[in-house]
């Protein structure tokens, strides 16, 4: 048998078109409109043999006996034995302007040793704020986004069995105090500060409005005068200016994901005249046991004895060429193949050109 220990890495480049004008809205958060964070704690029933052991997770024990007990079931001093309930954390995301009696999508993720949710059934759980206060509560069937099976000596597992989602599963039952038709200035927060940006965004609203009502405050930040634009209120403001079109500009940028191998560029990134030499280094590993049998007719039994030879390669014919000078990316990526780059090591060439102050643009890596 033989195995190369090699290391193979996709790379995949990004060519982005021109920036194109872009709604505002997909720019920019608008100061009060955002979601609040809810969780609880519950309990799923309904499991298949799956749920938690109580000897590991006590906890499952104790908030089922307190559910029995608001049910007027008397448990005290019993033990629980079963295997078809699991203790869990229930997550959602409160809208903003959600109302009373609104549904919304919840997150189960077990906290125990269940080995999986699928086709169970989440116990009513209230959901709190971060200021203590039930905002909705939650109930329905799990949708367990992966599936686990198991014999008596083998068990497989796709996907993450262990947490599911319920669509529409709680109910909004307290509304957020926030007066937004009170607002007398509205906030425009950059999802990508810019400086460039933001005076386009400043620029485009008052041209719209025929008059000064925008103020660029900061790279993130342009303000919102709502009393100037002559309007009713925030809500008519803000759907007026949310579908206009700006042009951001998009810095040059360089992401690395080590994991994964890939390699995203920017269109406007640009290497400064450099040289590069690239080598390659290959590890060979090469298994080839032999078997020695006894004699026949003779006691004794069959050894397998291991052999392995290793051989390591280093490339000596490594190019050295001269790569960038202020070109664009499609001149770059040409001339790091004319060196026969492979994938697995343009990560590593691209460290250091950044590292030689030759890499005009700012590298990420992840």
């Amino acid at each position: 048998m033989i195995r190369f220990l090699l290391i193979g890495i996709a790379l995949v480049l990004a060519f982005p078109a021109e920036a194109a004008p872009i709604r505002l809205k997909d720019l920019v958060e608008f100061d009060g409109v955002r979601g609040n964070d809810l969780m609880g704690y519950g309990l799923v029933v309904g499991l298949d043999g799956t749920g938690d052991g109580i000897r590991n997770a006590p906890f499952t024990e104790e908030i089922m006996s307190n559910l029995l007990e608001r049910l007027g079931v008397n448990v005290t001093g019993e033990q629980f034995r079963p295997r078809n309930v699991a203790a869990v954390f229930v997550t959602a995301t409160l809208p903003p302007f959600a109302r009373t009696g609104g549904r919304i999508d919840v997150t189960v993720s077990a906290i125990g040793d269940a080995r999986s949710l699928l086709g169970g059934t989440l116990v009513m759980t209230p959901l709190n704020g971060a200021d203590g206060q039930i905002y909705a509560v939650a109930q329905g069937t799990i949708v367990a986004g992966g599936v686990a099976a198991e014999g008596e000596a083998a068990r497989t597992v796709q996907g993450v069995p262990t947490s599911g989602t319920i669509p529409g599963g709680a109910r909004v039952e307290r509304e957020l105090e926030f007066d937004f038709a009170g607002l007398d200035m509205v906030r425009l927060a950059l999802r990508e500060p810019d400086f460039t940006t933001a005076g386009r965004i400043e620029a485009e609203i008052n041209r719209a409005f025929g008059r000064r009502v925008a103020r660029m405050l900061d790279a993130g930040t342009v303000a919102l005068d709502i009393g100037a634009t002559r309007m009713e209120s925030p809500a008519h403001v803000l759907g007026r200016v949310e579908n206009l079109r700006i042009e951001p500009e998009i810095r040059a940028r360089v992401v690395v994901d080590q994991r994964s191998g890939t390699i995203v560029m920017g269109a406007d990134v640009r290497i400064g005249r450099v040289a590069v030499a690239q080598g390659g280094l290959t590890l060979r590993v090469e298994e080839t046991p032999l078997a020695v049998q006894p004699n026949p007719f003779s006691p004794g039994e069959t050894i397998v004895v291991p052999r392995t030879s290793a051989e390591i390669e280093s490339g000596t014919d490594a190019a050295l060429a001269v790569v960038g000078g202020g070109t664009d990316l499609s001149t770059v990526v040409a001339g790091l193949n004319a060196l026969g780059v492979a994938p697995r090591d343009m990560i590593d060439i691209l460290k250091s050109i950044n590292a030689a102050g030759a890499l005009h643009a700012e590298l990420l890596v992840r």
